[in-house]
């Protein structure tokens, strides 16, 4: 058998929102076997690999290195030698600051095929995000970007700054905001105007975004709260603003997730759209579960169907055709659902639920059976392994129930490492299960102090508070939606933590 050769590809992902990548770079991402990837980038993209693929984070910081550059280059050598196709994600630009060119001699040399893609560098997209467009006709013609973090001069700043001072274009320096106030001074000192604007802008994913400007003079003052990373722009346009309105009333507030994806991925199209940035906290994958009963020969004598989740049609219905059975067993049978989103799940399939309570609880779903199905009838509870009791014990007096567990869900252990680096930047932490709750705390133990928790409904507070004695916000109805607006409502009350783009 030939054996498979391995090829390795240095992919940008962009700065900022997942959907800054190229299509290229998403598209080997999606194919690939192995992901090595770095702090700074949109978390999403990891998600989009598949879920075979293996993970491994080798982030960068400055003071903090997960590894070092030779150890980078050695797996990236390995994992191609297995025969892996293996995708390299950097933040920003592979050859812009990200020692992409490093790994690709390392590449070269050691014979194996690679490929660079391009992405979006920091020095252009976080200024723009910021407003400030790095050139701009009759203000600046041209852009010079530069290291603020050089090993081999005294200061640690470029020998030639001074040079660089006299230059008529934009000077955009990264690496350099722990420096800055050295940086203000020798570009004085070479002769550029005290009164240059300048901006310091940290952004993208960055865990404490803000803007702020001055002018050489004060900059060094005025950025001295900033956290890193934060690019440094120096010169006229840096005291211009073409910033589009405020994005929504959630604009620089971060929110966390917890839950399947199917609730996740709704959340955080909801919230994104109103300005937040999202990340997920703890993910909940769905495993269905082996079934030894014959599930097709239950629905032949018309029992009602009912569903607690958008999880649980979807897993009944996969099963259904792994048994290669017959959708017309179903003609007889009568649905009900615990609310809309497991409704659309249902209609999805060309069913549609005889039966949806107005609220969305398992109790109000109890309560809507019990006034609409005839004592006697068979009633099938289609769910999780992890469902309460308070639904079959109210409904067993009257009905013959069979409570069939169709999966259970378990922790993503790569979303909760990644998780464990960000936790503590959450304005609000919302969850969206009872079950999300317990694995929350398994996983990391406690909320970030200062940090708000949402729950979808009181069954999931309720969890919440036996964990937890701090403040609790129910959303307004249960529903994606509702967590959003409880959100919204919140906020526009409240000082966020992260600060805002000024």
């Amino acid at each position: 058998m030939k054996e498979r050769k391995g090829q390795v590809f240095l992919v940008g992902a962009g700065c900022g929102e997942a959907d800054l990548i190229t299509l290229r770079g998403l598209a080997l991402l999606q194919s690939c076997d192995v992901v090595v990837y770095d702090d700074l980038i949109a978390e999403e993209l990891l998600d989009a690999a598949p879920e075979s693929a293996q993970r491994i984070y080798m982030g960068k910081r400055n003071g903090c290195h997960s590894a070092a550059q030779e150890a980078i280059c050695a797996l990236l050598i390995e994992k191609a030698r297995e025969g892996k196709t293996v995708v390299r994600l950097k933040g920003g630009d592979p050859c812009v600051f990200g020692r992409g060119g490093e790994e690709a001699l390392a590449l070269r040399d050691a014979g194996i095929s690679y490929r660079i893609v391009p992405g979006i560098s920091s020095a252009i997209a976080i200024p723009e995000e910021a407003g400030i467009p790095v050139t701009h006709r009759g203000v600046s013609r041209s852009i010079h970007i530069i290291t603020a973090h050089t090993a081999d001069t005294p200061d640690g700043l470029p020998e030639d700054l001074e040079a660089l001072a006299r230059l008529s274009g934009t000077l955009v320096f990264l690496m350099g905001l722990r420096r800055l106030d050295r940086l203000a001074r020798r570009l004085t000192e070479g002769g550029m105007a005290s009164d240059t604007p300048v901006a310091v802008v940290s952004g993208g994913c960055a865990p404490s975004p803000c803007a702020v400007r001055g002018t050489l003079a004060d900059i060094a003052k005025k950025a001295a709260h900033v956290q890193p990373p934060a690019v440094i722009v120096v010169g006229d346009v840096a005291g211009m603003d073409i910033s589009a309105p405020s994005g929504g009333p959630l604009q620089g507030v971060c929110v966390a997730l917890t839950g399947t994806d199917a609730v996740t991925e709704k959340l955080r199209k909801l919230l994104r759209s109103q300005g937040a940035r999202t990340f997920l906290a703890a993910r909940a994958v769905v495993e269905p579960l082996p079934m030894e009963e014959d599930l097709p020969a239950l629905l032949d004598d018309g029992p009602w169907l009912v569903f607690t989740s958008a999880n649980g049609v979807r897993v009944f219905f996969e099963e259904l055709k792994r048994r290669m059975a017959d959708l017309r067993r179903l003609r007889d049978c009568r649905f009900a659902v615990i609310g809309a989103a497991t409704g659309a799940a249902l209609s999805a399939y060309g069913f549609y639920a005889d039966l949806c309570p107005k609220d969305y609880t398992c109790a109000a779903l109890a309560r809507a059976l019990l006034n609409t199905v005839p004592e006697g009838e068979t009633i099938l509870l289609l769910r999780s392994e992890m469902g309460g009791q308070a639904l079959p014990k109210t409904l067993e007096s009257r009905y013959a129930v069979r409570d069939i567990p169709l999966y259970t869900i378990s922790p993503d252990r790569t979303v909760a490492e990644r998780a464990a680096r960000q936790i503590d930047r959450a304005d609000f932490l919302v969850f969206s299960s009872a079950g999300g709750v317990r694995m929350y705390f398994d996983t990391h133990g406690e909320v970030p102090e200062g940090t708000v928790c949402v729950c979808i409904g009181d069954v999931t507070a309720d969890e919440l508070r036996d964990r937890w004695d701090g403040p609790i916000l129910t959303a307004s109805e249960t529903s994606a939606q509702g967590v959003a607006e409880t959100i919204i409502r919140t906020q526009k009350g409240k000082i966020c933590r992260a600060e805002r783009f000024s």
